[in-house]
């Protein structure tokens, strides 16, 4: 039985997509936003949103140690969470991003989505 399963595999190993969804936060982070496939979408959604969660409590060090546990490569991403997207989102409860349909892919016909910060 696959109860109180949360998250999906996405046809990865789990090393390999801890680090694809570490990379595609920080993307989104960089660049805000994020296309790629629905199901996708929604995994990276899960993380950044921890993240933010977790960014908007403070500057403070401990905040900082714990989001750079779950996204370690790069501190420009991290620098830039705390000090320009968290304090955006400090009133609010949450759902910090939303997603947007973009139809299907041609090659494969896999449903595209847009994630971007609301």
């Amino acid at each position: 039985m696959k109860h109180q399963i949360g998250k999906k595999k996405l046809n990865m190993k789990s090393s390999y997509r801890r680090a694809y969804l570490r990379n595609q936060a920080i993307h989104l982070i960089e660049y805000g936003h994020l296309v790629t496939t629905k199901t996708n979408i929604k995994e990276v959604k899960r993380l950044v949103e921890k993240l933010v969660t977790i960014a908007r409590q403070g500057n403070e060090f401990s905040h900082r140690r714990r989001a750079l546990s779950i996204l370690p490569y790069k501190k420009e991403a991290l620098d830039k969470l705390f000090v320009e997207i968290a304090p955006k989102y400090v009133e609010r409860p949450g759902g910090y991003t939303r997603i947007i349909p973009m139809g299907q892919r041609k090659s494969d016909t896999a449903t595209m989505a847009r994630l971007e910060w609301v």
